[in-house]
């Protein structure tokens, strides 16, 4: 049995932000009991040229919807990096979520050789849908969902792996 690009991409997404916001709660929970703020929290770093915690959950939740909407030949719905506040990192997660499960298997099947080309700082990239998301999307998705969950768990939050990974 093979895999199309919607099983490998979003139920992946849908998953991992579903996860990303049960990090980010439980780490809210934490930063609630110990009376450290919002502000402090969402500027929270491993090292100091690192992105800080609300730019990590920022860029996870771009890197669904935008991967979705781009494998489906469509322009990706803007999001503004605006956040404030835990609640509103947490309602970007949910609007990340409502968006990508609005995409059908019929949009994004097929999409393997679809050109998508990113238009960067550095330059142009160049993918083959297929490309696009195993190369690029998933590995920069899972890096920031991952990179949350460190950020977090140094701040003393309560994590495990069953915290990231989830439960089915």
């Amino acid at each position: 049995m093979t895999i199309s690009m919607y099983q490998a991409s979003v139920p992946v997404f849908v998953r991992a932000l579903t996860n990303l916001a049960h990090v980010l709660k439980k780490g809210e929970a934490h930063a609630a009991a110990k009376g450290i703020t919002d502000e402090v929290l969402l500027q929270t770093r491993l090292i100091p040229d690192m992105l800080p915690l609300v730019r990590q959950v920022q860029i996870a939740a771009d890197m669904a919807t935008r991967g979705a909407a781009r494998l489906a030949g469509v322009e990706p719905q803007a999001f503004e990096d605006n956040e404030t506040t835990l609640a509103q990192l947490q309602a970007r997660i949910e609007r990340a979520l409502a968006y990508v499960k609005t995409f059908t298997p019929a949009q994004i099947d097929g999409s393997e050789a679809r050109a998508i080309v990113l238009k960067m700082r550095t330059g142009e990239l160049n993918f083959t849908g297929q490309n696009y998301l195993l190369q690029f999307v998933l590995p920069n998705l899972f890096f920031h969902c991952t990179t949350t969950y460190t950020i977090l768990r140094e701040a003393g939050a309560e994590l495990g792996k069953s915290d990231f990974i989830g439960s089915d």
